[in-house]
């Protein structure tokens, strides 16, 4: 029987750990959603508990919350980080933003980097992107793994399923060792992807978001699906769940996550430390102390 700590919510997008996770199924949009100023009160509230339970996690210095948010471009993942962690403290807070790997990099193996900037305990982490893009991005271009140095003796029409494996083994690690890892794709259509990158020419203060780039990954969106439904249903376990958040509706989307990560952060219920007898009694002679000054 498994030790590792299960942190899975109930949640419509939670995907499912049997392989079972199709796209063409998950929703990019919910007719149904709450209208924008009902989940900005809603996010606002969540906004303030989530707060209050990183300054427990903090204090308490036992265990860490990694987040990972992947997407395609234009899905929100910036505006969203932005948005719901608007009120922690950014002393037991941090994110990395995986680009390009560096010469640096590519001479270690696909997960020394991200290694680096996992979060410490006490601390909310957030990857915006991740080592997932090495079975995301790298699959949809193979031709990116001739720069990665790797050895004659890996066996390429078994690599993918590796990576898998390297990706499992680590997650299991993670959360056998106190951290939370909870992760997001933020599932956006192809047909609002497309109003977004036109805002983005149409409205001078959004340009430099721009990216010729970014439209020609476009012609490989089906391709992405796929590699998106591989990579999430190879690796979305009760300990390191996956969720597939609708996407389209930026306001619900936010409240969504917040949501998932307010939940798990009242599962894990961070405590603050509790002090001693000898360290109440140290506290009495350090209040007489300061009474008589």
């Amino acid at each position: 029987m498994s030790t590792v700590p299960k942190v899975h919510i109930d949640s419509p997008w939670l995907v499912p750990f049997d392989a079972s996770f199709e796209v063409k199924r998950a929703p990019t949009r919910v007719p149904d959603a709450p209208d924008k100023k009902t989940c900005k009160k809603r996010l606002a509230r969540l906004i303030k508990e989530m707060s209050e339970l990183q300054r427990r996690l903090y204090a308490s210095d036992r265990s860490s919350v990694l987040l990972v948010f992947q997407a395609m471009d234009a899905a929100g993942k910036d505006s969203t980080i932005r948005a719901v962690f608007s009120g922690v403290n950014p002393a037991g807070f941090q994110v990395y933003s995986f680009k390009q790997p560096s010469a640096e990099e590519l001479d270690h193996d696909f997960l020394w980097r991200s290694a680096q900037r996992l979060p410490q305990r006490g601390r909310i982490g957030v990857f915006n992107r991740s080592y997932y893009e090495e079975v995301l991005v790298v699959r949809v271009h193979p031709d990116y793994l001739l720069g990665q140095k790797l050895p004659d003796t890996i066996d390429h029409d078994r690599l993918w399923e590796g990576r898998y494996e390297s990706i499992r083994d680590h997650e299991e690690h993670l959360a056998r060792n106190g951290t939370v890892i909870i992760k997001f794709w933020l599932n956006v259509s192809s047909g609002k992807q497309r109003k977004r990158f036109l805002s983005r020419l149409d409205e001078p203060e959004k340009n430099w978001k721009f990216s010729s780039g970014d439209v020609a990954e476009r012609a490989h969106w089906d391709h992405y699906m796929q590699a998106y439904e591989a990579a999430l249903n190879a690796t979305s376990r009760a300990w390191a769940p996956w969720y597939a958040i609708p996407a389209d509706n930026k306001p619900f989307m936010r409240l969504s996550v917040a949501e998932i990560i307010v939940e798990s952060l009242r599962r894990l219920d961070p405590r603050y430390p509790e002090v001693g007898d000898d360290q109440k009694h140290e506290f009495d002679g350090m209040r007489e102390l300061l009474e008589r000054d």
